[in-house]
């Protein structure tokens, strides 16, 4: 059997180790779009990008192993073609490669801005370690720097240009940073924290155009704003890399369709990481844009390609750092009917709730509550395994701070 990894990034770089770990010997490919060995991107956003950690930790493993485990790792010659039918892939480079078990881990990619001058010298946006050295070199303290948009890596970026002495000015639609995804009062705690530092926040706007000769000079905004700066970061969201399966029968609906197995509705092609639209058996059909998920859905996508899977159900979680702040979260909500807070938004370290039919479906930390991948001790632990019994929760004990969240774990396992 053969097996070939379209993608280089953690997702795949996890599957490979998973495949060996696991047993399988025969031949194993990947084919990937960036130089290098498969890595974690959290730094690059934070630490990397802020000069204070090379990459090297972050590696899924080190550069010598693929080597020693007859791993062929081939960069810079990604996929542009499956043919499911015949078995076979196409690189950029033109060479068809047989596969019997096929799995896509081809991530996403930034989106642009479809505006005038976004192609303008200083314009840039973060993705790969590339991308991350550009903005690294190009940021000098005391530079202006406009971001468009707020999401987690605008949050992030804003947050390491400015502890690197830069003026960031952030452009963004919505209330708040991440007011979206977290909601207003979570939204709202990150702004003030933003401000505190710095950072000047135009919510409700957006870019119009950038402007300068042949680099970057200035933005305007759509409300008639103009913003001189040396470097524009954009970061308005991302889409999953499916163009190459065009004509090939896999299902692709924003991202590729995968059932709890991690298979495709081809036999023999499976899909992990960022760009799998995945049917989780307690959050319904998502796709997740985060490292503990790709990292984790690569193991199980592995497994299920020999064979051993067994359904996917982790509760997701992730972080995001800014500033000396940590956020935690755990679980899924895109909406929610109620949301209870533990702590104090407004002035420090706070847990918020969020609930649907009475059970909570996710819990958020900043600056508190710990890790939520813990068997026991952190309260974001507790939340998660609350959320796992899908049991209808006590809201005022939630925003009780004299009730133990482990008790309530407690109180639903001896009902």
């Amino acid at each position: 059997m053969t097996v070939v990894i379209v993608g280089g990034g953690v997702a795949g770089g996890n599957a490979a180790a998973t495949l060996r770990d696991e047993g399988y010997d025969g031949p194993l490919l990947i084919l990937a779009d960036e130089p290098g060995v498969p890595f974690g991107r959290p730094p690059l956003s934070k630490t990397y990008l802020r000069g204070e950690e090379d990459l090297s930790g972050w590696f899924v493993r080190k550069p010598g192993w693929y080597r020693e485990r007859e791993i062929e790792l081939r960069t810079d010659d990604p996929v542009v073609k499956v043919d499911a039918a015949g078995r076979r892939v196409t690189t950029r480079k033109g060479e068809s490669v047989a596969f019997d078990r096929l799995l896509i881990a081809s991530g996403v990619r930034n989106r642009g801005l479809p505006v005038r001058g976004a192609d303008l010298d200083g314009v840039l946006s973060l993705r790969t370690k590339a991308d991350c050295d550009r903005i690294r070199a190009a940021a000098q303290p005391g530079d202006r720097v406009v971001l468009a948009g707020m999401g987690f890596i605008g949050s992030e970026v804003a947050a390491s240009l400015t502890q690197m002495g830069v003026h960031v000015t952030a452009v963004f639609p919505g209330t708040a940073p991440l007011a979206r995804v977290l909601g207003d009062e979570v939204a709202a705690a990150l702004a003030r924290v933003h401000r505190e530092h710095g950072v000047e926040l135009l919510a409700g706007d957006g870019v119009q155009r950038f402007e300068g000769s042949s680099r970057i000079e200035a933005v305007t905004t759509t409300s008639g704003l103009r913003l001189e700066c040396t470097m524009a970061v954009v970061a308005v969201g991302v889409q999953p890399n499916t163009e190459f399966l065009a004509n090939s029968g896999v299902a692709v609906d924003n991202g590729v369709l995968v059932d709890e197995l991690c298979a495709t509705n081809v036999p023999g092609i499976f899909a992990c990481g960022d760009v799998a639209n995945m049917a989780h058996p307690l959050f319904g059909r998502l796709r997740v844009e985060h490292y503990n998920n790709a990292e984790k859905q690569a193991a199980a996508a592995a497994r299920s390609m020999l064979s051993k899977g067994a359904p996917y159900d982790y509760t997701f979680s992730f972080w995001s750092d800014q500033y000396e702040q940590t956020l935690e979260y755990v679980g899924i909500a895109h909406s929610w009917e109620r949301f209870v807070v533990r702590g104090r938004p407004e002035v420090g370290p706070f847990l918020g709730f969020y609930l649907e039919g009475g059970a909570l479906r996710a819990a958020v930390g900043l600056g508190r509550g710990g890790d939520p991948e813990a068997e026991s001790g952190s309260e974001l632990a507790a939340c998660r395994r609350l959320i796992e019994s899908r049991a209808a929760v006590d809201i005022s004990a939630l925003s009780d701070e004299k009730v133990d969240l482990w008790e309530l774990v407690g109180s639903l396992s001896a009902g």
